[in-house]
């Protein structure tokens, strides 16, 4: 299905808060962090966007996984690039459920087409070929697969790629040869193409070889999850899953599509929460708060702290 759609992009505004004057300090800022990245993929560039702002939402990587912090009643979109100069099929999943269709997700079901180059923003549940549901975050009970009975699965968002069959152009047809040394020149060329050369002996091994990589991809990716879920500490507030928002327009159409294999090319998934929950469990890093440092030799205010007017000696 072809993308097109309509949305609305709302301004945010930042307050300022007021800090007290003081004298500049000599303290040198502590080194950055590691930056998140925004956008993740190789086939296509995915990211979340606060659909508020319009600004994609850092994507953190932590034990094997990619990250992203919500806010409860914030609306959110999936953005996607194509990133190949060929079609590409996108078959989508939020918590579990496939977003066109609303099935518990399969890799083989329906998603969306994007030809060469085409980026698009995905805002919501598809309900019609001109409507969505907008994605909006929410706690887990009041998530849409939740309410639909499939609550096992919700904080996740996940984008199975495909690429496009290249049709096989026809077989030359056969040239008529003329007779040599008594044998038919058509029954030499049948000779020869039925003798195995040893590259078509060593064929057979490449897929098979291939499918045991991508058993171990897999098996790898599986015990990443499961080791992070593990490791995972308990959240301290309730976490996040994804209602089915209010109605808005979104025109999409229809076309083909032929898969080029039956297993997606790239699988994509990010995970969700709180920004809160996110931090309790370390997947967001918080910088130690900066100190005043101790000059090398002499100082030359040794009676002086950093800080404000203490409180005065209690009366006797």
């Amino acid at each position: 299905m072809k993308r097109r759609l309509l949305f609305s992009t709302a301004l945010a505004w930042t307050a300022l808060g007021v800090l007290p004057a003081c004298a500049e300090s000599p303290v040198r800022p502590l080194p950055p962090l590691s930056p998140p990245s925004n956008r993740i993929g190789s086939l296509m560039q995915l990211s979340v966007i606060d659909r508020a702002s319009g600004r994609e939402l850092p994507i953190y990587r932590h034990r094997g996984e990619y990250w992203v912090a919500g806010r409860p009643g914030a609306r959110y979109a999936i953005r996607a690039r194509n990133a190949m100069g060929e079609r590409i099929m996108a078959v989508m999943s939020v918590d579990g459920v496939n977003i066109v269709t609303g099935e518990t997700a399969g890799v083989l079901q329906n998603g969306y087409v994007f030809s060469g180059g085409e980026r698009s923003d995905i805002t919501g549940w598809r309900k019609s070929d001109s409507q969505i549901a907008a994605f909006e975050f929410t706690s887990i009970g009041n998530s849409y697969a939740s309410r639909t009975g499939r609550p096992d699965d919700v904080g996740v968002i996940g984008v199975a790629m495909f690429r496009e069959r290249v049709p096989v152009p026809p077989p030359a047809p056969p040239v008529a040869f003329p007779r040599r040394d008594g044998v038919d020149s058509r029954e030499m060329e049948r000779r020869r193409s039925e003798a195995p050369s040893a590259v078509e002996e060593a064929a057979p091994a490449a897929p098979a070889a291939q499918a045991r990589s991508a058993d171990s991809a897999l098996g790898a990716e599986a015990a990443a999850s499961a080791k992070g879920s593990l490791a995972r500490p308990s959240p301290p507030t309730p976490s996040l899953g994804t209602a089915h928002g209010r109605r808005e327009t979104s025109h999409v159409g229809h076309t083909t599509f032929e898969r080029a294999q039956s297993t997606p090319d790239e699988v994509v998934r990010i995970r969700y929460d709180s920004r809160e929950n996110l931090i309790a469990a370390g997947v967001i890093p918080v910088p130690p708060p900066a100190r005043w440092p101790r000059p090398e030799g002499p100082s030359a205010f040794p009676g002086s702290e950093m800080g404000y007017v203490p409180d005065p000696p209690a009366r006797y």
